[in-house]
């Protein structure tokens, strides 16, 4: 099976942010930039599960300007097998995303698809809900465990909600978050 990983380039969560004179936005020339927390936890899950041998491929995806290939070169170091970079504009909308996202599943066929659960820069977390809908496939999102089961094609997915832990069993192919 195939595991994609989507990940994001964000400013750096230790740098202190400035917002630009003309409050347009958070100033990002030279600041350090590296890849959003959450995609990371999600490359290390992708990458624990290829690890465990229920995956023979992680790919790392990332969507944005050249200068995201700098994190998927961090996802490569990290240990994804391959990567793809679909450079597009700075600022593209989630839905976007997602489509794009969805037309790289179309393509590479994964069995599992996974994102971090929202970006810390937008704190948006809006792109996995709408890829798992655009490809009609199960979600299980803010997953706290995720256990998979190879021959019976199912991941179980614990994920924290206000009253306690939520299992959910999802049938492959799957988005977790």
């Amino acid at each position: 099976m195939k595991i994609m990983v989507a990940i994001k380039r964000v400013v750096d969560y230790a740098v202190k942010i400035r917002v630009k004179p003309d409050k347009s936005g958070v100033e990002t020339k030279n600041v350090k930039m590296s890849m959003n927390p959450f995609c990371e936890i999600a490359l290390e899950e992708a990458l624990r599960v290829r690890e465990s041998g229920l995956a023979s491929e992680v790919v790392a995806v990332s969507i944005g300007p050249v200068q995201f290939t700098e994190t998927l070169r961090t996802g490569l170091a990290m240990g994804a097998d391959r990567a793809i970079h679909v450079e597009t504009p700075e600022n593209i909308y989630p839905l976007t995303i997602a489509k794009i996202l969805k037309a790289l599943v179309d393509v590479e066929k994964p069995g599992l698809l996974f994102l971090g659960k929202q970006a810390i820069d937008n704190d948006q977390n809006q792109t996995g809900q709408m890829v798992a809908g655009l490809l009609k496939w199960p979600q299980g999102t803010f997953a706290s465990k995720v256990v998979l089961d190879k021959e019976k094609q199912v991941a179980t997915v614990d994920r924290e909600v206000d009253g306690g832990i939520e299992t959910l069993c999802l049938e492959l192919p799957a988005v977790i978050t």
